[in-house]
């Protein structure tokens, strides 16, 4: 599955949020507590996991998913923002601390994108949000991210925070 096409709009300099423009019937996802305003038209939904493809393999794949999402110390959950007016509608999300909102085309880097722990911000539908250990002991134990890292797969605009 193709991830949607999502326009959006950075604003600020050191505490920073990303405005997302969705078609009609368009799709975003966003960590809890991430949200900050949107438009009249969109509809909230909260789903366990991240809702992509990967999660399509019945009950036994959405608890892997949300389980490998909590040992990265993320919620079990993520919201869903999808556009049911027939115009295009803005939904805003803001980053939880100062710093700066990255955009990352997956496409740009093979599917896959490798960040820090908590760098999540959100992410087109279809984006799979998963977990990647570092295979090097000196980088896990001395290089200051542990272990335990976020893998983003997919081919759609995810943003992250740092």
């Amino acid at each position: 599955m193709n991830a949607h096409e999502i326009d959006y709009t950075i604003y600020g300099e050191e505490m920073q949020y990303v405005a997302i423009e969705l078609d009609p019937q368009e799709v975003v996802v966003a960590e809890a507590g991430s949200f900050m305003m949107m438009d009249h038209g969109i509809q909230m939904e909260t789903i366990f996991g991240d809702g992509s493809a990967q999660q399509s393999s019945g009950i036994f794949g959405k608890l892997l998913s949300a389980g490998k999402r909590v040992l990265t110390g993320e919620s079990l959950f993520m919201t869903a923002y999808l556009n049911q007016h027939p115009e295009k509608r803005k939904v805003c999300f803001a980053s939880p601390y100062p710093g700066k909102i990255i955009p990352i085309d997956l496409k740009q880097y093979n599917g896959k994108f490798i960040c820090q722990k908590d760098a999540f911000l959100c992410a087109a539908k279809g984006v799979a949000v998963g977990i990647e250990f570092s295979r090097k002991l000196g980088r896990g134990l001395f290089g200051g991210e542990g272990f335990i890292m976020q893998k983003l797969e997919g081919d759609g605009m995810a943003f992250v925070h740092a």
